[in-house]
């Protein structure tokens, strides 16, 4: 048994442990996180393979578009280009594109343990930067015809459509960012550069800040990918951490439970032999201090024969209300209904609590509304929850005072039955520690009365097995009053008297 025990609190200390050191872990990496995403100047290298992720599945998805936006810019261009010139350009277009993506697809079937940022890292910029030199040659072609402002409106144009696209696509990678969008813009400028016309050299001045605006662009884009990867991973980590609270949780109320059953077994197996030898002591002591056998010369085995008599008692009543509040707990303790009438309980239990008030000269007094109704209950159930209740109020009643009990209806057609005392009462911050199991207040601990703290945790548990609530107000120095309710469920309304009808050809019933 003893190393059981020591097995158990060995296994209790290490999960503990193991739990203190998911906590600190917990605790460190969502702290980590938060500086992260807090911080102006966050590494780049954060979150690397994730944004490599992000670039090839954005890249896959607009496979479709980029050749159409290739083929709108060569059919318009054609107005101004050779044809066979425009459709070469068109096929290289469309090689780096189809590399690009080819590169995407690879990078996507690689298995994670296998990719090397670096490498790959690599790869994606020079994709992207043969992608991007080949919409750039598209303003080295030579024009056949003279071209006017609309050709050069639809060069920037071009530029600007084909820029916002690659930073849409590279964002999250800086330098396949650059690789893709600095040839377009670095050829767009020198050639508007070449010729004389002011409108050139704002359109390159446009065309520098265009790059410019993009860029900050794509830096912002990649920040924004950064942050939502940041607030994924704490998301993830702390749903596993949610998995593994909620586990421990149930592993923690499977052996609760299996703790539960092994108590009520022990409780239902020591029942019988903890009441077995009590009875004997309790009978033999009762012999013995009622002299029964003849007297006793010494007074002193008198009074001892009676403190055995008294212990015993106690101790059986310990016992009895422990077996009463775990079978309760366990959900074996099954109601004897039948109608009961609330009235003739709570003068039973007056009854038997006359003599212990009279020691004290405490009066009890009763008060019941006219007319009242069974309910429906267990009326042994009831009894007890009653004669607890007056048992406390005539035990922690100073010596000539006065209990007070009443029966009534409630508003929505329930009965309550109140007991009120003019005791020391109860601190406010106790009440909740004398409503637990063996809970005691400071009252009850000064004034040394023998209990066990269970009257009340039992009181609620038969009130609430009939559906009922349970209440307790109580103030310093001015006393304490206990009411518990049962709902209009309970109550059994009397039906009218019937009044049968006199006819003159009623059927006799034959004698």
């Amino acid at each position: 048994m003893g190393s059981e025990a020591r097995n158990s609190s060995d296994g209790k200390t290490e999960i503990n442990r193991q739990r203190a050191i998911r906590r600190r872990e917990v605790a460190r990496t969502v702290r980590d996180v938060r500086s992260r995403i807090g911080s102006k100047d966050a590494s780049m290298n954060d979150f690397e393979l994730e944004r490599q992720h992000l670039f090839a599945d954005t890249r896959m998805n607009s496979a479709f578009a980029v050749p159409m936006l290739a083929l709108i810019v060569a059919a318009i261009s054609s107005l101004w280009i050779n044809t066979y010139l425009v459709g070469a350009w068109f096929t290289v277009v469309l090689c780096m594109h189809l590399l690009c993506v080819a590169t995407c697809r690879t990078y996507e079937k690689t298995p994670s343990s296998k990719r090397r940022v670096r490498l790959w890292l690599r790869r994606f910029t020079l994709s992207d930067l043969l992608y991007g030199s080949s919409w750039a040659l598209f303003y080295l072609l030579p024009k056949e015809i003279a071209a006017g402002d609309g050709f050069l409106v639809f060069q920037f144009a071009t530029m600007l459509i084909v820029v916002a696209m690659n930073t849409m696509q590279s964002a999250t990678l800086p330098r396949a960012l650059l690789a893709s969008t600095l040839p377009v813009s670095l050829m767009v400028t020198a050639t508007f550069l070449k010729q004389p016309q002011p409108i050139h050299y704002t359109l390159a001045a446009m065309a520098i800040g265009a790059q410019g605006f993009f860029f900050i662009l794509g830096n912002q884009l990649i920040k924004n990918a950064n942050t939502m990867l940041e607030y994924r991973a704490e998301k993830d980590h702390l749903i596993a951490e949610l998995e593994t609270a909620n586990a421990l949780s149930d592993e923690s109320r499977r052996r609760a439970e299996e703790a539960n059953l092994a108590k009520s077994r022990f409780l239902a197996t020591m029942s019988h032999e903890l009441r077995t030898p009590l009875n004997a002591i309790l009978g033999f002591s009762e012999v013995m201090k009622d002299e029964v056998l003849g007297p006793m010369h010494n007074s002193n085995y008198k009074s001892y024969a009676g403190d055995i008599h008294s212990s015993g008692s106690h101790l059986l009543n310990l016992i009895n209300e422990i077996l009463d509040l775990s079978r309760i707990e366990a959900g074996r303790h099954e109601l004897q209904e039948e109608a009961v009438n609330l009235q003739d309980v709570i003068e039973e239990s007056c009854n038997m609590m006359q003599i212990r008030a009279k020691a004290k000269d405490i009066k009890i007094y009763q008060s019941y509304e006219d007319h009242l109704p069974k309910v429906w209950g267990d009326e042994r159930a009831l009894r007890q929850v009653v004669l607890n209740l007056v048992s406390n109020a005539v035990k922690f009643t100073p010596v000539g005072g006065v209990v007070r009990i009443s029966l009534g209806r409630t508003r929505d057609g329930g009965q309550f039955v109140s007991v009120r005392d003019n005791g020391p009462g109860i601190p406010e911050d106790e009440i909740p520690v004398v409503l637990q199991a063996f809970g005691q207040g400071s009252v009850a601990i000064q004034s040394a009365e023998p209990g066990t703290g269970l009257g009340l945790s039992i009181v609620q548990a038969l009130v609430s097995m009939h559906g009922g609530s349970f209440d307790l107000r109580s103030r310093l120095r001015e006393g304490t009053e206990v009411m518990f309710t049962l709902p209009k469920e309970r109550v059994m309304e009397t039906m009218p008297a019937y009044d049968v009808p006199k006819s003159r050809n009623a059927a006799k019933w034959p004698a």
